[in-house]
């Protein structure tokens, strides 16, 4: 496991450059900065960006606008034309690109050829997916796409379990579909993508830790990860909120409420080093902003540049200064506690 992980490094650190590093400095520095001063200053281009594949969703999981359905606003696919003239505006100074935001990145036909076109940009290439589409052309397909980074989300290790959460899903399909990748890995002698196992730990499948681990261990994945589950309706408990106390992002307090375990400082290193663009073209400041509420600019209008430097992104890096618990996506943030690797 140990030289999977190296590989996985060294295949990142292959894709680096002098300028990619310098703007990844000039991030951080004026990240120090702002915060140093209480205003707003930023130097250089984000070097992580989230890039959303689609909003559709095949599933129903109960705590994901995709699958509730609920989203205000309009469903769509993010078009390949688009994504390459963004990208080829953005590669020079990217570290990683994620493919997810909201929806299941395959449902767009359009997704591996968007993968092959930033594997050619020399960028890192990160998905998350439910797993359900991994059939064997799209298996093979997706390792020689030069994809980098594959997160596969398990939630139980039984159909039973696997679907209180997972709605709709099948437990089997998902395997199928592990099974798949690994296979075209070895068939075609590639290293990547370095394949995650995810497990979001919620009260129904917490007692399977054990079992995934070992489901891990013989579909053989190179990483497992453990998430915790962000929930909506959480200050008087939740169903899906684990029993344990180290398996949630919320604390219980004496009076039998529950509270957001990270603390809500007046900074958000989101807003310098990255950013979200949804698949019609809106900027938004980070993945806690699910509907797209603060729209800080528009690419089929401006260059991204010109969103990233303009008054609506200064004014709301501002507002952070000034208290992130008048804005609505900060106040359930629990990113300081989103994932933990191998417990014990």
């Amino acid at each position: 496991m140990q030289r999977i992980v190296w590989a996985d490094t060294i295949n990142f650190i292959r894709k680096l450059s002098w300028r990619k590093i310098w703007n990844a400095l000039l991030v951080i520095s004026s990240y120090y900065v702002s915060r140093w001063t209480g205003q707003p200053r930023q130097w250089g281009l984000p070097f992580t960006i989230n890039f959303e594949p689609t909003t559709a969703c095949n599933l129903r999981c109960p705590e994901c606008p995709s699958g509730l359905r609920q989203f205000s606003r309009p469903t769509g696919n993010l078009k390949a034309d688009f994504f390459r003239t963004t990208l080829d505006e953005l590669a020079d100074h990217l570290l990683y690109l994620i493919f997810y935001f909201q929806g299941e990145p395959y449902i767009n036909p359009s997704f591996l050829d968007m993968v092959r076109h930033a594997h050619a940009q020399r960028v890192y290439t990160i998905t998350s997916t439910n797993g359900h589409f991994l059939n064997d052309e799209n298996a093979e397909n997706t390792v020689s796409s030069g994809l980098d980074r594959l997160i596969i989300s398990v939630d139980g290790t039984t159909q039973e379990v696997y679907e209180q959460y997972r709605k709709a899903g099948k437990l089997e399909v998902v395997l199928e579909g592990i099974r798949n990748v690994v296979k075209w890995k070895r068939q075609l002698k590639s290293s990547s993508p370095h394949i995650v196992l995810q497990f979001l730990v919620v009260k129904p499948n917490e007692h399977q830790i054990p079992e995934i681990k070992k489901m891990a261990e013989e579909l053989g994945v190179d990483a497992l990860s453990f998430k915790t589950a962000q929930v909506y309706d959480y200050e008087f408990g939740n169903p899906l909120l684990p029993d344990a106390d180290g398996l949630r992002r919320y604390r219980k307090l004496e009076d039998g409420r529950y509270e957001p375990k990270a603390s809500l400082h007046n900074h958000c290193w989101k807003l310098w080093h990255g950013a979200v663009i949804t698949w019609d073209g809106l900027v938004v400041p980070c993945c806690f902003d699910k509907d797209a509420e603060h729209r800080l600019g528009n690419l089929k209008e401006s260059s991204f540049r010109e969103v990233w430097e303009g008054i609506p992104y200064q004014h709301f890096r501002k507002q952070l200064f000034s208290g992130r618990d008048q804005i609505d996506i900060c106040t359930n943030c629990t990113e300081g506690c989103k994932v933990w690797l191998q417990p014990d």
